[in-house]
Formats: structure tokens, sequence, C-alpha cells
């Protein structure tokens, strides 16, 4: 058969059977694809995190006067609970949100679904904050004649000024119904954060009075009819002992240093709290939690 006989007959009987590649050789690529990679399929995105607000990455506000972070369960449950300031914004982890569903929902908020190390990042590393952090404004201010007296007993702060102490004596101050808390502008620590944790919710519920000078807001109570007592472990009055009346202000010095000279110098009474253990002295929010008890219970309110 000739060359030009064997081609005819490859036509006649279809395509030629296609050529092994040699060994070490792939089949040549289609010329439209050559020097293009070929596209790769598109990854599914992960699915976003469940909750109220999908997926969104937390955009907290920045620091500022008028702006506070209360953290912590009891803290932020009251201030939703209460409504004594305005609420801004809350920040939670899924099993927090579904633990204040409720009061998240009638104080008008909507949560932010967020991690832990989230909440973590925005307040530190110290903070107990339980997967919540509610943004909000301060509490109004009031004066001193705008103290709504219920049960009659105030609390006077001479620079108490550990934020632990100051909150767990607005707690034990809530507990016992106290009508106001009195302290300095200055050498104070901010209502908010780590007090309003030790609070544990106590900040909601007692009235603040922030003053410029302490001597003249105990002048001022006076003359409103206060009988004021001030707490001095060297006084030589057992308080036990002490004849009180209604409206009763109470002075607490600060930790370490006690009462001011001017702040003894404008308080009707002296008195000291004896203690009939080994141990005479007290930490001054447990030293407010004596006299409390002593007060109310013999002022029988």
């Amino acid at each position: 058969m000739t060359r030009d006989a064997a081609k005819g007959s490859g036509r006649k009987g279809g395509a030629s059977p296609r050529r092994a590649a040699p060994p070490g050789r792939g089949p040549r690529p289609a010329a439209a694809s050559e020097g293009k990679p070929r596209p790769q399929p598109a990854k599914k995105a992960p699915r976003p995190t469940e909750g109220p607000e999908q997926g969104q990455t937390p955009s907290f506000r920045r620091p500022a006067a008028e702006l506070v972070a209360l953290f912590g369960f009891h803290a932020v449950r009251e201030a939703l609970r209460v409504k004594r300031r305005k609420l801004l914004d809350i920040y939670a982890t899924q099993a927090a949100a579904d633990r204040l569903e409720g009061e998240i929902a009638n104080a008008g908020l909507r949560p932010h679904i967020v991690q832990p190390e989230d909440l973590t990042h925005r307040l530190g590393a110290t903070a107990a904050h339980q997967g919540l952090m509610l943004e909000a404004r301060p509490l109004e201010p009031i004066d001193l004649s705008e103290i709504s007296s219920r049960s009659g007993v105030v609390l006077v702060l001479d620079q108490i000024t550990d934020p632990h102490n100051v909150g767990a004596i607005l707690r034990t101050a809530a507990a016992f119904g106290v009508d106001a808390l009195v302290t300095t502008e200055r050498h104070a620590p901010e209502m908010a954060g780590v007090l309003a944790k030790a609070a544990s919710g106590g900040l909601e519920h007692v009235d603040v009075v922030a003053v410029v000078n302490l001597s003249r807001a105990l002048q001022e109570l006076g003359e409103m009819g206060y009988q004021r007592i001030g707490l001095d472990s060297e006084a030589p009055v057992d308080f036990a002992e002490l004849r009180l009346r209604r409206p009763v202000a109470l002075a607490l010095g600060g930790e370490g240093k006690g009462l001011r000279r001017l702040t003894k110098e404008n308080c009707d009474d002296l008195a000291r709290l004896d203690m009939p253990g080994p141990i005479k002295s007290l930490n001054v929010s447990n030293a407010c939690a004596v006299a409390l008890t002593l007060t109310l219970r013999r002022l029988g309110i």
C-alpha cells in the first residue's frame, strides 16, 4: 500500500488513533489556556457567630468624660433595671446576653455579641467583666439640698480613694437603705468601672453628692438638721453608747490617715467602734457596715 493510500484509508475509517506521548512528556495544553493559570474555586466564608448582631467586629466608644463603662453581671443588670442613667450600648458574650435577655430588651437595647477577649482588650486584663460591658452616661449629679430623706441616714467619705472600698461602701449603703453618699470631687475614685463592679449594683440605688469642700458640706448638713458623727478609732466615746437622733450623717476617714482635722472639727460627735476581739481596727467598708447596723437598730429603722 502506498503512503497516499494509507492516508485515504485513515480518513475513511475516521480519525487516526492518538499517538501516545513520549515518556516524560504530558499532553500539550489547549492553546487558549497556554501561559494562564486555571482559576481556583472560591473558598466558602466561615459562618458568622450566631447572635443578635452576627459577625460584627466590636467598635467600642473612645473613653471620654461623658462616658462610663460598667462591667460585671450585677453592675450591668442593675443599670438596665433601674434606668437612672442614659444607656448607650451593651456588649456581651452570647451566654451573658442570653442570661440578661429580658433586662436588655426592656432597656430598649440590642446586644453586640463579642468574645471575652474583646472585652478584656477594652477593659484591661484585671477587669472581671463576666462577659458584659455597658456603655452609658454618668449619673446625673445632685446637690446636698436635693437629698431625698427616707431612712434619714447619709454617709460622708473623707478622701477615701480605693475604688474597691468605696464600691463596698456603696453596696452596703444600698443594702441598708442609705439616702445618699457625700464625697469629694478630688481624691475620690471614678463612679464607674472597678468601683461599680465592687458595688454590685449599689451605685444605681444610692444618690452620690460630689462636693468641692467637705468641711463646708458638713456645715451645710448641720444647718439641715443632721447629727454629724465622725468615726475615729481614737475617739473618747464608744459608738454604741452615743445618743443618736435622725437625721444622721456618718463620716468615714480615708485609708490609713482617717478623718482630717477640719472634718473632725465640723462633726457634732466623734466616736469609736469597740471590738471585743484581739483585732481592734476594721477595714473602712467593714466599719461602715458595723456603724450602719448599730445606727439603724438604735433608731428603729
